[in-house]
């Protein structure tokens, strides 16, 4: 969806239903979508309200130029700058599990529709898609650009492209790879040219809308449960405690404290030419 499709820039998330289909727009397009808490805020209801809609299958998708940038990192976010203790912390990300995990339970399936970027907490709210259709062009991170939290995102990938990969986009910040090579891994179920993904999706969409619903639904359940014994839930929980012990180190801190202070930009491009911040 281009810049200038946008139904209702007032609305961070937006909500169109078609036949059987709905789809849940994230529409921050001059932030790249980034999430912040009203947008989360209003996915979180969306989602519930769809739970007793005549729609079949969801369709999570971006506005503008991306699927999302990932958590809102600028200078004023409740992610640079409101933290809180360590246990308000790790409220606040359980929160976004929380809020995750409301697709992985949702009763109906959910295709995240990926162009664009899809960056760190974008990837990992894409993770608890059923199905991710994603542009061969798409860049796609499991890490934010800066070193900013441990544990929290990177895990999960474990589960479809291996330890190994999640490693390699773990331990280098905001290493990329395409929508392409994503598909190749398993992390994403189709790739296809950007300029058909909206139009694929729908067709997808609309296919798996003429199964029963019932059937879906216990369907989704088998197959989820297959992933949660192998522990995907748990690892998902585990996540946002370790990633508090990284948001407390010193170096952490300091990368913050400049982001406040100099904003995002200027601290990833002076991250990038080799500065330490402690």
């Amino acid at each position: 969806m281009s810049d200038d499709e946008v139904p209702d820039a007032g609305l961070s998330l937006l909500v169109e239903r078609s036949g059987p289909v709905t789809w849940l727009t994230l529409n921050r397009p001059h932030r790249l979508n980034a999430l912040n808490d009203d947008l989360l805020g209003r996915l979180a209801v969306a989602l519930e309200e769809e739970r007793r809609s005549d729609s079949s299958v969801l369709v999570l998708r971006g506005a503008g130029r991306a699927f999302s940038a990932g958590h809102d990192l600028s200078s004023d976010s409740e992610e640079v700058v409101m933290p809180g203790d360590s246990v308000a912390d790790r409220e606040r990300q359980a929160s976004y599990i929380e809020l995750f995990l409301k697709m992985w339970d949702h009763p109906k399936p959910v295709i995240a529709a990926v162009h664009g970027y899809c960056i760190a907490g974008a990837a990992q709210l894409a993770t608890f898609a059923d199905v991710v259709i994603v542009a061969d062009d798409a860049k796609i991170s499991a890490s934010p650009m800066l070193p900013l939290g441990g544990g929290f995102i990177s895990p999960l990938w474990a589960f479809s492209v291996g330890a190994s990969r999640a490693k390699l986009m773990s331990f280098i910040p905001g290493r990329q790879i395409s929508g392409k090579q994503a598909a190749e891994w398993g992390w994403a179920a189709e790739s296809v040219p950007a300029e058909d993904l909206a139009e694929h999706v729908a067709q997808v969409a609309a296919a798996m809308a003429r199964t029963p619903s019932s059937v879906l639904r216990m369907k989704k359940i088998a197959i989820n449960r297959t992933l949660e014994l192998q522990g995907l839930r748990l690892t998902a929980l585990m996540g946002t405690e370790t990633d508090v012990v990284v948001h407390n180190t010193a170096e952490v801190l300091a990368i913050k404290a400049a982001i406040e202070r100099d904003g995002f930009k200027e601290v990833r491009r002076r991250f990038d030419a080799g500065e330490t911040f402690v």
